[in-house]
């Protein structure tokens, strides 16, 4: 499980295309301080294991699903990622929980700076849609934000500095693609009244 909370910003230094899988190379020195073959990293909100680990570098597979349903197929050698290792047990929850499954994704839209802070718009695919809520909680690649607005087909959220300055969504501009994670509890509730109501 992870929080949200971006560790750091790495960054692809290799892409190795199979046939049906794709084997990224990422530097990390943060998140790879101890880690080993196995372990689970995040990487841009999604959960990646760890094959190898060299220095500050780690390899992981990314299987031809994973690939389809997030946007890490459009990585290419030199591009930024977020980089979070999972929360460990007894550690402060700083953002809200984080499976590190992407339900989909969405498109940066517009931008709108401000002095201190800075409005993003992204596009939200219409079967995620009644799962964010204004004021509710939901992942961006891997970063964990309160939706300040949301609509039929996008939302808002709003980008402090630190945010900017460390996070893939500091650079990103519109058109550019994002993974997308609804808030799991959401998910597990329309589950259980569907369940309930005799509607599934």
């Amino acid at each position: 499980m992870f929080t949200g909370i971006v560790e750091e910003l790495g960054e692809v230094t290799a892409v190795e295309t199979l046939d049906d899988a794709c084997r990224f190379r990422l530097r990390g020195p943060a998140v790879t301080e101890g880690a080993r073959h196995g372990d689970s990293i995040a990487v841009n909100g999604v959960c990646l294991t760890v094959v190898d680990h060299e220095g500050d570098e780690f390899t992981a597979d990314v299987m031809a699903e994973t690939l389809n349903r997030s946007s890490l197929g459009v990585l290419t050698t030199g591009s930024r990622v977020n980089l979070e290792r999972p929360t460990a047990v007894g550690a402060r929850l700083g953002g809200h929980i984080v499976q590190g499954h992407v339900d989909g994704t969405g498109e940066i839209l517009e931008r709108k700076p401000s002095e201190h802070w800075e409005l993003v718009r992204i596009s939200l695919p219409a079967d995620l849609a009644r799962y964010v809520v204004e004021k509710g909680s939901i992942t961006v690649d891997g970063i964990s934000l309160t939706v300040v607005d949301a609509g039929p087909d996008f939302f808002t959220v709003s980008l402090i500095p630190t945010t900017l300055a460390l996070t893939t969504l500091g650079i990103k501009q519109p058109g550019d693609p994002v993974n997308l994670e609804v808030d799991v509890i959401a998910k597990y509730v329309e589950r259980l009244l569907g369940t309930q109501g005799g509607t599934r």
